[in-house]
C-alpha cells in the first residue's frame, strides 16, 4: 500500500500492517475473501439452502463440546460409568456440556438428512456435482457412526447391550466378519480394550475424516457454486450446463457474504439455540444402570438415530434378520453412491421427476412409523405397567371369588407387562379387553400353558389352581361387559368342571372371602 494512500489513524495503520505481512506469507485472505463474495444466483437466497450451513455449525459444536468432555473423560471400562456421573454432577455446568454434545450429535444427523433431501429433491446432485453428492453420502455414514460410537462412550446397559447387539450384526459379514469384530472390541468379547478402541474411533478416526471430507464438500461447493434452483424444463446438459449456470449468476448474481449468507446465520443460530435448549430442559443421555453382562432380561434402546433399525429388526422374522442386514443396508449405499452416475442429466425439478418423489415419501412414511414404533417397543414388556394399577373396579363387579382370586393372579403374575386392561399395560401381545369374546377357554388355557406367538409358555410357572382362577377371569371379559359376568363365564365354575382336563380339578383353590 503506498504512503499517500495508508490510514491516519495508528491503530488501523497498525492492523493494516499486520493484515499485509500475514497475506503476504500465508496468502489465506484473499481467497477466503473472494469465496465469501463468490457471487450466487439471486434464487439461492432462500431458506431451503441453509441446511448445509447449520450441519457446518453443529459439526463445529461436536469439536468444541468433545474437546471439553474428552479432559474430563475416562476411557476405561472400569471408570468410564462412574467417570460420567461425576462429570454430572461434581464439575459446574458438566450435566449442560454433555447435554449439549449429546443433543447436538441427534440435531446433526437430522440436519444432514434434511440436507440430502432436499439435494435429492432439487437434483443438486446432477452433474457437475456428482462427486459432491458421493461425498455427501459419506458424510451421512460418518455422522451416524459418530452417533453410534458416542453412544458406546456412557457405557451403560444400554450401550453395553447395543454394543453387543452391533457386534453381532457385525459378525454376521461373510469371511470378514469375525475379524471385524475382534478388531473392534480387542477380542471376541466386549472387553477391557472395547472402550478404548472405540475412544480412539470417536475422538480421533472418525472425526479427523469427517473434518476432512466436510473441508472438501465445502470447497468442492464453492468450486461449482451453489447449485441453481430447478425449473420445470430446464434440462441439465453436460455441454452446456456449466455455460448456462455462469451467465446465470453473473447476470442476477448477489454476493453470498451478506445477501445470501444472513439467512444461514439466522437458521444456524436458531438450530443452536434449540440444541441449549433440549439441554436444558431435558439434560444429558443416561448414563442408565451400571453395565452388567449377567442381566440379561434387558431391552437396551438404541440413541434416535438408529430407533427406526431397532423397531424394523424387532418386527422382522428371525429367518429374514441376516439377510436383510446383509443386503438391504448394502443395496441402500450402493444406490445412493450410484445415483449421480447413473443419472447425470435432465430434468431436476421435483414436479418432472414423480417417480423421485413418490420414492422418497414412501421412505419418509416407512422410517417415521418405525422411528414411532421404536420410542415405546411394543415386543417388549413394559415392567413397570402393572406396578402401580390395580385391576379397574368395574372389572370386579358382582364376580364370584374364583373370578376376583383370578383378577388377583392376573396382576401378581404381571401379565399386564405385556397386555393392556382398559388402556392400560404393555403393548406387546393383545388387550384383554373383550379377550373372552375372540377365545374359547380350551384356547386360553392352551395360550397361557404353551404359550404361542410371541407369548412364552407359563405352564411352569402357574399351578392348577392359579390356571383355573385366572381363566375364570378371563372369560369375564367380553366386548362390552364391564358389569356382572354372563352365563357363559360362569359356565367354567359351575357346570363345566368334567369339560376340563383333569388336573384342572386336582387342587382345588381356597376361595377368597
Amino acid at each position: 500500500m503506498s504512503d499517500d494512500k495508508k490510514p491516519s489513524n495508528p491503530l488501523v495503520r497498525a492492523s493494516v500492517g499486520v493484515y499485509d505481512w500475514l497475506e503476504k506469507r500465508l496468502g489465506l485472505f484473499g481467497p477466503t475473501i473472494k469465496a465469501a463474495m463468490h457471487p450466487t444466483p439471486e434464487n439461492n437466497a432462500s431458506w431451503m439452502y441453509v441446511f448445509g450451513s447449520a450441519a457446518t455449525v453443529l459439526l463445529v459444536l461436536q469439536v468444541v463440546t468433545g474437546i471439553l468432555l474428552a479432559l474430563v473423560y475416562s476411557p476405561s471400562a472400569n471408570e468410564a460409568w462412574g467417570n460420567l456421573n461425576f462429570i454430572n454432577h461434581n464439575i459446574a455446568l458438566g450435566w449442560f456440556l454433555r447435554a449439549m454434545h449429546g443433543w447436538g450429535s441427534d440435531f446433526m444427523v437430522a440436519i444432514v438428512i434434511i440436507h440430502m433431501v432436499q439435494v435429492f429433491l432439487f437434483g443438486s446432485y446432477k452433474f457437475p456435482r456428482e462427486f459432491t453428492w458421493i461425498l455427501g453420502v459419506g458424510l451421512l455414514l460418518l455422522t451416524l457412526g459418530m452417533a453410534f460410537t458416542g453412544q458406546v462412550m456412557r457405557f451403560d446397559q444400554d450401550a453395553y447391550w447395543g454394543l453387543g447387539i452391533g457386534a453381532s450384526i457385525m459378525s454376521r459379514v461373510p469371511f470378514v466378519g469375525a475379524p471385524l469384530v475382534h478388531l473392534l472390541l480387542g477380542g471376541p468379547i466386549i472387553g477391557a480394550a472395547t472402550l478404548s478402541r472405540f475412544f480412539a474411533l470417536h475422538v480421533f478416526v472418525i472425526p479427523g475424516i469427517l473434518l476432512g471430507a466436510a473441508g472438501l464438500h465445502i470447497w468442492m461447493t464453492l468450486f461449482h457454486g451453489v447449485s441453481d434452483w430447478p425449473m420445470p424444463g430446464r434440462i441439465v446438459t453436460k455441454s452446456t450446463y456449466q455455460k448456462e449456470y455462469h451467465e446465470l449468476a453473473e447476470k442476477s448474481g448477489i454476493p453470498f457474504v451478506p445477501d445470501a449468507a444472513w439467512k444461514d446465520a439466522v437458521f444456524a443460530a436458531v438450530i443452536l439455540l434449540a440444541v441449549m435448549a433440549c439441554a436444558y430442559f431435558f439434560g444429558p443421555f443416561g448414563p442408565g444402570g451400571q453395565p452388567d453382562p449377567t442381566i440379561i432380561q434387558t431391552a437396551p434402546k438404541p440413541d434416535p438415530p438408529f430407533l427406526w433399525l431397532y423397531a424394523l429388526l424387532a418386527f422382522l422374522p428371525p429367518s429374514m434378520e441376516t439377510p436383510f442386514l446383509l443386503i438391504v443396508p448394502a443395496v441402500a449405499i450402493i444406490a445412493m453412491l450410484a445415483l449421480p452416475l447413473v443419472s447425470p442429466e435432465g430434468e431436476r425439478h421435483w414436479s418432472r421427476r414423480p417417480v423421485a418423489v413418490l420414492m422418497l415419501l414412501v421412505i419418509a412414511v416407512a422410517l417415521g412409523a418405525f422411528q414411532k414404533l421404536g420410542m415405546y417397543t411394543p415386543w417388549s414388556p413394559v415392567m413397570d405397567a402393572w406396578s402401580g394399577d390395580a385391576v379397574p373396579v368395574k372389572y370386579l363387579h358382582d364376580r364370584t371369588p374364583l373370578e376376583r382370586q383370578g383378577a388377583l393372579v392376573l396382576q401378581q403374575k404381571q401379565c399386564r407387562n405385556c397386555h393392556s386392561l382398559d388402556g392400560t399395560g404393555g403393548l406387546r401381545g393383545p388387550a384383554l379387553d373383550g379377550i373372552a369374546s375372540r377365545m374359547t377357554e380350551d384356547q386360553m388355557i392352551r395360550q397361557v400353558l404353551q404359550g404361542g406367538g410371541n407369548m412364552p409358555a407359563y405352564g411352569n410357572a402357574l399351578n392348577p389352581a392359579e390356571t383355573k382362577a385366572l381363566v375364570a377371569f378371563l372369560m369375564t371379559l367380553r366386548e362390552g361387559n364391564h358389569g356382572p359376568a354372563i352365563n357363559a363365564s360362569r359356565k367354567l365354575t359351575d357346570t363345566s368342571e368334567l369339560q376340563r382336563p383333569q388336573w384342572l380339578n386336582s387342587k382345588p383353590l381356597p376361595e377368597t372371602p
